[in-house]
């Protein structure tokens, strides 16, 4: 049986995945490169698509197609 990892150990692995991947130089670069936003998302997304169906947000996409 396969234990759950802590979030420790999967940032340790993450951390070491990235420098392998990159190099150490480039594996902080990425990390300070992290910007977390501002906002809440889910918030934002309820009010925009309140009212919204998937036939009409894919027209809306359709119609910024036609104008590009």
């Amino acid at each position: 049986m396969e234990t759950t990892k802590t979030i420790a150990q999967i940032q340790h692995e993450g951390y070491d995945a990235l420098i392998q991947a990159l190099g150490p130089d480039d594996a902080i670069r990425f990390i300070r490169s992290y910007d977390p936003g501002h906002g809440d998302y889910t918030k934002e997304r309820k009010k925009y698509l309140k009212n919204k169906t998937v036939a009409g947000i894919g027209k809306e996409i359709l119609a910024m197609q036609d104008k590009e």
